[in-house]
């Protein structure tokens, strides 16, 4: 069993409808979920300076992190998610698999 993320992309007000999707979603995934983070105010650092980063469609807001045999099924499980723009899904390597 692997270990994936899935960065959730995209802000709206959040309407009833929305938070019961998400409700659901969770539920979902129980089985496969390790942990479930959702971002709040933001900055970007950069060596020419820093600056705030707004919430909206481009924003970064949260990850899930899921056990899947591969790949393909954390897409699967990523593409039954209520996003809003998009997901992104990144295979987790330890210092040990030598990343």
């Amino acid at each position: 069993m692997n270990r994936y993320v899935l960065i959730h992309v995209g802000f709206e007000n959040p309407t009833p409808e929305i938070m019961e999707a998400w409700g659901k979603w969770f539920g979902s995934i129980a089985g496969k979920n390790a942990d479930n983070v959702g971002f709040g105010s933001a900055r970007e650092i950069t060596r020419s300076g820093t600056r705030e980063l707004a919430w909206g469609l481009d924003a970064f807001t949260g990850y899930s992190a899921i056990d899947a045999e591969s790949i393909d099924e954390a897409e699967a499980i990523a593409r039954t998610c209520p996003f809003i723009t998009g997901i992104r899904v990144y295979e987790v390597r330890s210092h040990q698999d030598g990343a």
